[in-house]
C-alpha cells in the first residue's frame, strides 16, 4: 500500500510500516522531526520512505492519494480535527484504512479537565486530548463509523515526561501541586504515584472510507 504517517514525529510509524509498504510518505510540520525520519531510514536501509513538510489541515497531497493514513501520539496537536478529518479522507483512497492512535480524555468532565491542565502546562503545543466518543462522533460526521481496536493505560515517568518537552521549571512545579492538592479519586484515576510517576488513557481507531 501507499501510505501517509501524519504528524510522524521522528517517524516511529513510518519506520515500522515501512517493510510491507509500496512507499511511505512521512508528514510533519517540524523541519527537524522530518531530518531525524531521513536519517534513520537511511541508516536502516529503507528506501521506500519520503519526508514532506506540512500542516494537517492543508495537505499537499491530490485526491484519493493512498490506501491508509496513519496518525500516532500527533492528533492532540490539532488545532482544528475536524478539518484535519476532512483532509485525511480527501487524500484516501475509497476503500481506504484510516488508523487513529493518541491518547484520550476520560469520559468524566472532571478527569478530562485536569488532564487537559496538565498537558498544556507541559507542552504549550498542546490542543486538546478528546474522548472516545469524541473521536466517534467527529468521524461520524465525514460518514465514517470508527471501530476502537484497544485502548490502554500509557504509563509515564515524570522526571521524563516534563524533561523531553523542556517544561519550564515554574510549570513543573505548578503541575506538581495541581497532583498533590487533586481529589482521591482523580490521583487514583490517574495512578498518582509519590514520584509524581502516573498514566493516561490511550485508544487505537480504525476507520474505513466507502466506495
Amino acid at each position: 500500500a501507499t501510505v501517509l504517517d501524519l504528524g510522524c514525529g521522528a517517524g516511529h510509524v513510518s519506520l515500522a510500516v515501512a517493510p510491507w509498504s509500496k512507499q511511505v510518505v512521512a508528514y510533519d510540520l517540524t523541519p527537524q522531526m522530518l531530518e531525524q525520519v531521513e536519517r534513520l531510514a537511511h541508516e536502516r536501509q529503507l528506501s521506500n520512505i519520503v519526508t514532506r513538510q506540512g500542516d494537517v489541515e492543508q495537505l499537499p497531497f491530490e485526491n484519493q492519494s493512498f490506501e491508509i493514513v496513519l496518525s500516532r501520539y500527533s492528533a492532540h496537536h490539532w488545532p482544528n480535527p475536524q478539518r484535519a478529518l476532512q483532509e485525511c479522507l480527501r487524500v484516501l483512497k475509497p476503500g481506504g484504512l484510516f488508523l487513529l492512535s493518541d491518547i484520550v480524555a476520560p469520559e468524566e468532565p472532571g478527569y478530562d479537565t485536569f488532564l487537559q491542565s496538565i498537558e498544556l502546562l507541559r507542552d504549550h503545543s498542546h490542543v486538546r486530548d478528546h474522548s472516545i466518543s469524541q473521536w466517534q462522533a467527529m468521524l461520524a460526521q465525514h460518514g465514517l463509523s470508527a471501530t476502537v481496536l484497544m485502548t490502554w493505560q500509557l504509563p509515564l515517568n515524570f522526571q521524563a515526561w516534563v524533561t523531553r518537552m523542556a517544561t519550564p521549571q515554574a510549570y513543573v512545579q505548578i503541575i506538581k501541586q495541581l497532583f498533590d492538592s487533586a481529589p482521591t479519586d482523580v490521583r487514583q484515576a490517574f495512578q498518582l504515584d509519590t514520584e509524581y510517576n502516573f498514566a493516561i488513557p490511550g485508544a487505537l481507531f480504525e476507520a474505513r472510507k466507502c466506495g
